[in-house]
């Protein structure tokens, strides 16, 4: 019998990572939200982004969070660029970081994709920084 994507030691790595990461409300939200037709994607983003990629030694989480921000900018991945801006909080890359990981993209990917990602840098850290003194 297969094995339930929820009990495999990958999983449960996977699902912790991705709480210290993305925080409790964001997987919350997204478990719930889960149905019949999604919840295989899920499980596959828990256990192949968070809890193999994510998991692995090498880089710290700061380092994994500018590396994704470059990648999902230079893609075009509006979204999911604010939902790791977001994360920044609890990976400690710096608003430092993130400018010079999006000059990168301007470089590398265009300069139509890194101003788009420092347009959407620029409402998600008025965002945040409205939640800090609200």
């Amino acid at each position: 019998m297969d094995e339930v994507p929820g009990n495999t030691a990958r999983y449960r790595k996977g699902l912790a990572v991705r709480r210290s990461v993305l925080g409790d409300r964001h997987v919350d939200r997204a478990e719930v939200g889960a149905t019949d037709f999604d919840q295989p994607f899920q499980e596959l983003i828990t256990e192949a982004a968070w809890g193999t990629v994510w998991s692995r030694p090498g880089f710290s989480k700061r380092e994994r969070s500018i590396v994704t921000l470059a990648l999902l900018a230079a893609l075009g991945h509006d979204e999911e660029v604010a939902l790791h801006l977001r994360a920044t909080a609890n990976t400690g890359a710096t608003r430092d970081d993130i400018c010079e990981a999006f000059l990168h993209v301007a470089i590398y990917a265009g300069v139509p994709a890194a101003n788009r990602a420092f347009r959407i840098a620029k409402d998600v850290f008025s965002e945040m920084d409205g939640a800090e003194n609200a």
